[in-house]
């Protein structure tokens, strides 16, 4: 509603951004507030455009910023703040003559008002995406058997053997995704940082381990799906280490399956006969910052 003395708060629900608008008469009363007592939600944002000469104050903030949260409802993405209204006393006075105020600010997005045209190829995420990175994705990391048919009853290992790892990801009622592993990190405890540790996979997808002489490690390619990634690595243990325990860490992550595979989202295997890095998808070059060790 328009800024005026009787509705003193204006809301205005854009893109990708909230606009409050305030009349420094909040209360009505003819005596105005002043505006550096005047917040927006619980990051106490200040206003963006106010002077002592004007009598609206005006707040701008993207949807997630100044401490707001998120609510999904069946129909709405509802976005939720506060206008926060803290007098000080004037001067070297003790008193003074408001009380604070906080007025609810929301905006309701509505759900399924996602529209697309074969005409027209629009550079925006569709809606759904958005959607769907709003709420949490199940990730699974498994051993499986040599034929990758199921899930390794034991994990157990005897040097010489070949740890076949499956990574994936549940994307049902999302939008179609593909899988990567950024990094797998061995160690001899649950700690990831501790040391000393091993990364065989690192540098956002390079399966490093496989450049050694002794190691054929790789990703396996084809995938079977694009929300499924499974590598090979050959057994090993920390020299030195009497208990033979080895705890295993991997950062998983996935990008939009349309979306081209780049340095920092790719799997690459180190090709002995050709001494070249190669992707499971994409073009060669995505691979070549594995060589310099830095992507």
């Amino acid at each position: 509603q328009a800024a005026v003395p009787l509705h003193p708060v204006a809301v205005q629900c854009q893109e990708a951004q909230v606009v409050v608008t305030v009349h420094r008469d909040l209360f009505g009363m003819g005596r105005l507030v002043k505006a550096a007592e005047l917040t927006l939600g619980s990051s106490a944002c200040l206003p963006v455009v106010w002077s002592t000469a004007e009598t609206i104050v005006t707040f701008m903030a993207g949807l997630h910023e100044c401490g707001s949260t998120l609510r999904v409802t069946p129909n709405a993405l509802v976005y939720s703040t506060s206008l926060n209204y803290n007098p000080v006393p004037t001067g070297n006075s003790v008193i003074i003559r408001n009380g604070p105020a906080v007025v609810p600010v929301e905006c309701h997005y509505p759900r399924r008002d996602n529209v697309s045209s074969s005409a027209v190829k629009p550079m925006w995420v569709p809606f759904h995406s958005t959607l769907s990175s709003e709420e949490k994705l199940p990730f699974s990391l498994r051993l499986m058997n040599d034929d990758w048919s199921a899930e390794k009853a034991s994990s157990i290992f005897q040097l010489g053997e070949v740890l076949h790892f499956q990574a994936g990801v549940n994307t049902e009622n999302h939008a179609p995704l593909r899988l990567f592993v950024d990094n797998c990190v061995a160690t001899l405890t649950p700690d990831r940082s501790s040391a000393p540790q091993y990364a065989f996979i690192d540098f956002s997808g390079c399966m490093v381990d496989g450049q050694l002489d002794d190691a054929t490690s790789t990703f396996i390619s084809p995938r079977p799906r694009q929300d499924v990634l499974q590598f090979a690595v050959d057994a090993f243990r920390f020299a030195g280490d009497s208990s033979n325990l080895i705890y295993i860490t991997c950062h998983l992550k996935v990008s939009l399956a349309h979306q081209a595979p780049d340095p920092l989202n790719k799997a690459c295997s180190f090709n002995k006969a050709s001494n070249l890095w190669a992707p499971v998808e994409g073009t060669q070059d995505v691979c070549s910052c594995c060589e310099m060790r830095s992507c």
